[in-house]
């Protein structure tokens, strides 16, 4: 799958890059490396190596957003029975703020709607509004909120609000 990403309201000057032609691919045992390095610059509690090797492992839905040969972000997903669960879906910090988090997301919808999945489940930090803003811009509605599940540092947990995204018409 291939995605060119272009801004809808150009400034006139000064004349815009190219557009960047990104595709998805797998992630692999190959690629850690590069997603760590992402992981590790963009949040507090990062995945580690194992985490990312037992998803690869339990052949959760893990795909690479590549523009050219740079990691320009990754998302992790586990299907389950008529739902599909977003584990982790991360920009590189040089990326963000472009876009590139909805075509991962548009993406991941496409892939649960082929395996006919009727929703889509993610928690997010409750602090990470600006995460919260796409999930709502691209249709999800808060549903619920896990107290305490996400570390926060010197001891202390942070809540998860918990998302959801319907995939097929209601009956």
């Amino acid at each position: 799958m291939s995605a060119v990403l272009t801004s809808a309201n150009p400034p006139a000057w000064p004349p815009l890059a190219p557009a960047l032609e990104a595709r998805f691919e797998p992630m692999t045992p190959e690629r850690l490396d590069a997603v760590l390095a992402i992981e590790q610059s963009v949040y507090s509690h990062p995945w580690t190596r194992g985490n990312f090797a037992d998803t690869l492992a339990a052949g959760h839905n893990a795909m690479c957003l590549l523009g050219g040969d740079e990691l320009l972000g990754y998302f992790v997903a586990m299907p389950g029975f008529e739902e599909v669960h977003l584990l982790n879906i991360t920009v590189a910090p040089a990326w963000q703020r472009q876009g590139w988090a909805l075509v991962m997301l548009d993406a991941l919808v496409l892939w649960s709607r082929a395996r006919r999945a009727e929703w889509l489940w993610l928690e997010v930090r409750a602090s990470n509004t600006r995460a919260q803003q796409v999930y709502l811009r691209r249709g999800f509605a808060r549903v619920g909120q896990r107290k305490a599940y996400y570390p926060a540092g010197h001891g202390l947990r942070e809540d998860a609000v918990v998302m959801s995204l319907r995939l097929v018409d209601a009956p």
